[in-house]
């Protein structure tokens, strides 16, 4: 291990570039040497634009891949202990289990229900029949049955179950809010010391074999910027193959959409996250079904999140380009209202959508390229292995060498 100082320069602001910052403020030898941390972020907006504000936020042990899980999830806990995390950033323990069922299709009337917006707004703006009011109070005062569902599981329809399954025994799964916890990492690394920049990271500068600086453009319109570093670790997420030399990464992308519910004031949505099979007429043909699978997460705010399946959209130049459909927002509003009453009268508070990167995780230092160290493509477990990872690179980049974990099968070193 060298005992020079170091300039560390992190390209990407998400959960794996924040809570690398942390790890490596933390780290002895940050705290007692003459080194530098910049963490360098292309979004306008500041930290977790992309895919680490807007994922569901699922931790887990059994999760993937095993080299990086047990200590992540270790690392979690921690975490929640040292820094309050259920009240900063919604670390709880959850169930999470498959349902499958059939959606209620008599509450898809787009021409009364309009597209993807709560009834308790469209109450307001437009009413709502006698018959259809009337159906819907009825149903509200059903109790919900024990016979398929757990009993707490009160806000999905007991009607239209069809089957339930838990996935994972108690005490194995825990969620966090996506957005605040990689927040409240980027506010915990900031204060210990790190600098934070905006800036699209267009190369890292290579000579005889090591990391020498990193080339980043504040807009498409500036010239651009230079600066020195020893060590560069890249966690642009879906991005990270359009940086320079790193463009034989096989990190490809996806594009999600998810939505965001406020149930009615004074509801009660239990700590489950749900993987869901519903089936509803075909968009093509009333007559046919089709299975959709939104996953759906209660938060400890009373937030109800669901996300639909990913598309082939092009990548766009940063985060910020990054556009919502709202039809498809709409679809997924219309899935999860079908199965839910609490859904259906609540409101829709945010349309989004994000790119998944896809093909890794990919995680170690790129031979030939001394400091250059490669830490993304985690799919949607970027939330749940973002402790694992960042402890991994600060061990790797001030000790010289991995300890936590074996990390050998996720090496770069076969695409260069």
């Amino acid at each position: 291990m060298s005992t020079q100082p170091k300039n560390i320069v992190i390209v990407g602001a998400g959960i794996i570039g924040c809570t690398t910052a942390y790890y490596l403020s933390r780290h002895p030898a940050f705290t007692s040497g003459n080194n530098t941390i910049t963490i360098i972020e292309a979004s306008q907006h500041g930290p977790a634009q992309g895919a680490s504000g807007k994922a569901g936020g699922l931790v887990a042990k059994w999760a993937y891949p095993k080299e990086i899980v047990r200590v992540s999830f270790e690392e979690h806990v921690k975490l929640a202990k040292e820094h309050d995390g259920a009240k900063r950033w919604g670390w709880r323990e959850v169930e999470v289990g498959t349902w499958e069922g059939n959606g209620d299709e008599g509450v898809l009337d787009r021409k009364k229900r309009g597209k993807g917006v709560g009834m308790r707004s469209l109450e307001k703006k437009e009413g709502l029949d006698g018959e259809f009011k009337a159906g819907l109070d009825e149903e509200k005062s059903k109790g919900p049955s024990s016979s398929l569902l757990p009993v707490d599981l009160d806000w999905m329809e007991e009607r239209l179950t069809e089957s339930y399954a838990s996935m994972a025994p108690t005490g194995s799964t825990a969620q966090v809010h996506p957005y605040l916890f990689t927040t409240s990492m980027h506010q915990l690394a900031t204060s210990a010391g790190v600098q934070a920049i905006q800036g699209r990271v267009t190369a890292v500068s290579v000579s005889s074999g090591r990391v020498i600086g990193v080339t980043y453009h504040i807009s498409s319109a500036d010239e651009p910027t230079e600066i020195p570093a020893t060590d560069v670790i890249i966690c642009a997420g879906a991005w990270s193959p359009t940086i320079h030399p790193l463009t034989k990464l096989p990190i490809t992308h996806t594009r999600a959409h998810s939505i965001t519910i406020q149930p009615q004031p004074g509801t009660t949505i239990s700590p489950y996250v749900l993987f869901t099979s519903i089936s509803l007429p075909s968009p093509s043909s009333s007559k046919k079904k089709t299975e959709f699978t939104p996953e759906i997460y209660a938060r400890p705010n009373n937030e109800i999140y669901v996300c639909g399946p990913g598309d082939d959209e092009p990548l766009p130049g940063t985060v910020d380009d990054v556009k919502a459909e709202v039809a498809a927002c709409d679809a997924i509003w219309e899935q999860a209202a079908s199965v839910s009453v609490q859904m259906r009268e609540g409101v829709v508070d945010r349309k989004q959508a994000c790119f998944l990167p896809l093909g890794g995780p990919i995680l170690g230092e790129v031979r030939g390229m001394k400091g250059l160290v490669v830490a993304t493509g985690h799919t949607c477990w970027g939330i749940s292995n973002g402790p694992g990872t960042a402890k991994a690179v600060s061990e790797l980049v001030f000790d010289g060498k991995v300890t936590c974990a074996n990390l050998k099968s996720l090496e770069p070193h076969k695409f260069f």
